[in-house]
């Protein structure tokens, strides 16, 4: 059903119309149709227990977990893994899309790889929004710590807006960069390292340990939000700084 799942069908079942936007909807189900096609054509990794589908991966966890919790990076991994071509226009090594992962100039090294950043914004995004629900149905997940905070634009957004993070050019600001620009892979990848600055001194204002207060709890309802707000005040579509040239599936 996915791989046949078309624009039209798609707002038909959002309810979108004049006065019910939503932006990408063509992109949105050109993504479904791909999901429908990387289900297929992995029966070991959807097809468990029944006909593939998205939901077969809980059953490769639910069946990792009779041995143990598992690891938060697993589940990480395994979405990567899974869900990997369904990706548009990703860096590719060795014929493997890379998914959220891009060259950098300043980083060296002698292996191609050495050169790439891994940011995998959505699908970290989508391992933090599993974690409680598979925990729910009976698969605890441990050391969540291991994932890293989303290299996202109202993350990101905050720590250009607060004056955190400065552009050594500022005609930058006002160019329009695509999502591999050495530019925008620096922004993020910085916002990434801040974020783990962030978190332990937001538990220590709140007299908290860190591990009662971790980043994946600062993340939503402490940068994004405030990543959001500080963007209505500055920008009155409420947009990252500076613009992007994205198809909605990065940032």
């Amino acid at each position: 059903m996915l791989c046949r799942v078309d624009e039209a069908a798609l707002a038909d079942a959002l309810q979108v119309h004049a006065g019910n936007s939503l932006a990408g909807v063509r992109g949105r189900a050109a993504l479904l149709n791909r999901l429908g096609e990387a289900v297929q054509a992995r029966p070991d990794l959807f097809a468990l227990a029944d006909s593939p589908r998205p939901g077969g991966l809980f059953d490769v966890l639910a069946l990792r977990a009779q041995h143990g919790p598992v690891l938060a990076a697993d589940l990480l991994e395994l979405l990567l893994t899974a869900l990997g071509t369904i990706w548009p226009d990703r860096p590719q090594l060795a014929g493997v899309s890379l998914g959220d992962c891009w060259p950098h100039p300043a980083i060296g090294g002698k292996a191609p790889q050495d050169h790439f950043v891994p940011l995998h914004k959505l699908s970290q995004w989508l391992a933090y929004s599993l974690i409680e629900p598979l925990e729910q149905a009976g698969v605890p997940i441990v050391d969540v710590a291991a994932l890293t905070g989303l290299a996202e634009y109202r993350n990101g957004g905050l720590f250009v807006d607060m004056g955190v993070l400065v552009p050594r050019d500022e005609a930058q600001l006002a160019r329009i960069h695509s999502v591999s620009d050495p530019f925008v892979v620096g922004w993020r990848a910085a916002t990434v390292a801040l974020l783990d600055e962030i978190a332990p001194q937001v538990a220590a204002s709140l007299g908290l340990a860190p591990l009662q207060l971790p980043l994946a709890r600062v993340l939503e309802g402490g940068t994004w939000a405030a990543g959001r707000r500080i963007a209505r005040e500055k920008r009155p579509d409420g947009g990252p700084p500076f613009a992007i040239s994205s198809d909605g599936t990065v940032l």
